[in-house]
Parts: structure tokens; sequence; C-alpha cells
């Protein structure tokens, strides 16, 4: 007999394989915890077979897991191509909406919603990126709206909020106090170069103890205390702690809105106040 894969489940390991957390999953697919945990263990019982290797830090799939995801993706695509396909109304109005990864919950999914239900034939297409990315393919006019976080906005920007960046390790470690002191980024972090120019400045040397680009390993390294990274108070990743007192202060880093201007309308204009009202000092 033949056995149906539950697409509810499916959407639930596509996204903790995207965002490396049960924690952002949740954020994004408007669950609890507990819920898109106990989808991810069902498609496990129902398969036999262990989809993620889970360590303090994150995340990850295994060999069966990534499989598997790329079924997902497919089962996933051709779902929501025939639903759009039978039941979907015109589209009055696309906003394309670009934000950096580690600000989008918990604001970006409130903002979703809630465009969702004023302006229900309007779709917004978010793509998740680094601030140098964004504003690269902003440049090129692939957004109509980006959110950035950075210290020197262009004339442009509409500035939202200015946030603390602060340092990062685990829960009660000690790696904060190793010379040299070991970091973790991504090499096309915006907040790398401030950081290790604190460093710098303040005499501590360093080394790199990641060399990638995947945020969650980053962070697993970090909540395994075999490193420290900076992120934009309030924004701390799950299984680490906020580093007080041994480190150099950091500067403080803007939130800032770029608008293309090429659309107008109320549902437009109601995603920047939203948008602006979210981020908000």
């Amino acid at each position: 007999m033949a056995r149906n894969l539950d697409m509810a489940a499916l959407r639930a390991l596509i996204t903790v394989a995207e965002t490396g957390s049960v924690t952002r999953a949740a954020g994004l697919l408007n669950l609890t915890q507990s819920a898109v945990s106990m989808q991810v263990r069902r498609l496990e019982e129902g398969l036999g077979a262990a989809l993620f290797d889970r360590m303090p830090g994150g995340m990850t799939l295994t060999r069966d897991g990534e499989a598997l995801a790329q079924y997902a993706r497919r089962i996933c695509a051709i779902n929501d191509e025939a639903v759009e396909r039978l039941t979907a109304t015109p589209v009055q109005t696309e906003i394309r909406l670009g934000v950096p990864y580690d600000i989008v919950s918990p604001q970006i999914p409130r903002v979703l919603r809630e465009m969702a239900a004023r302006f229900p034939d309007s779709r917004i297409n978010l793509v998740s990126s680094y601030t140098r990315i964004l504003k690269n393919r902003f440049a090129e006019g692939a957004f109509d709206l980006i959110i950035t976080t950075e210290q020197t906005p262009d004339r442009a920007a509409d500035v939202l909020a200015e946030r603390a960046l602060r340092w990062v390790g685990a829960p009660a470690g000690t790696a904060q106090f190793d010379r040299p002191l070991r970091v973790a980024f991504k090499e096309t972090c915006l907040f790398r170069p401030l950081a290790l120019g604190a460093l710098t400045e303040a005499g501590i040397g360093w080394e790199m103890t990641f060399d990638g680009d995947s945020e969650s390993v980053v962070e697993a390294n970090v909540s395994a205390d075999l490193g420290v990274t900076v992120r934009m108070d309030p924004a701390l990743p799950e299984g680490c702690a906020w580093i007080e007192g041994s480190l150099p202060d950091l500067p403080q880093s803007k939130i800032c809105l770029y608008d293309q201007g090429k659309l107008t309308g109320a549902a437009v204009a109601a995603l920047k106040d939203s948008l602006r009202a979210a981020y908000a000092d």
C-alpha cells in the first residue's frame, strides 16, 4: 500500500534545513517550536530514518535528510503550483522584498501576516541574504524594497533604528579569554571587519576558527565555545550568550530601508509603514 508524505511536515523539514534552527523555522512558518519539532519527528518515525544531526548550535541534514529535502522541495513546488493555478485570484501588486537573515524574525513574519490580511490581492516575495548582496542586487533592480544593517548608509536610506553590536559566545564559555582570540565569521559578514578592527585597535590578537559560507556552522562553533562572533542586539543566536566586559566595545549599526520608488499604491505604502513600525527603536 502506498504511503503519503505529510505536506506540512515536508515544509517544516525544508525550513529547518534552510535556517538551521527549529526556533527560526517556527517563526517563518507561524507555528510553535513544539509543532515544528513534532512534524520533523513524525517524518523520521514514518520513514525510519534520522533526518537531522542535532547539535547545540543548530541542526544539519543527514545524508537521508538531504535526499528527502530534494524530493520535498519538488513536491511542495508542484503542490503550490497546482493550488495557485486552480485557486489564485489575480495579483494586483507584487513586491520584491529583501531582508538580512539575522533580522528576519520576529519582525517579518508579523509584517507578512498583517499585509496578507489587509491586502489579499498583493504578493510579497521575500528573499533573505546579507546586506552587501542585497544592496548589489537592489542596484541591479532585483528588489523593490530592501532592509539593511550598516554603519554608513547611502543618502537614499531611510534609517529606521540604530542598534548596538555585541560580542557573542557560549553560555559560561571561556573562548573570550583565549589569546589569540578565536573568532567565527562568514567572509561576507559586514560585522567582520568592524570586529577585527576593534580587536586590532585594542591590541588583542585573533585567529579565524571558521572558513566557510554557513551561518549555522558559525553559530554551532560559537555555542560549542570554539570561538566568538558578533550580532546586533537583540538578535542573540539560539544556544549562545552575550559577552560582557571582556572584549572591546563595538560601534552601533543602523537598520535602513531602501525603496526603488518604482512601485506605488496603498499596499506598498502600508508595507513601508509596517516595516518602519516593526524595526523602530
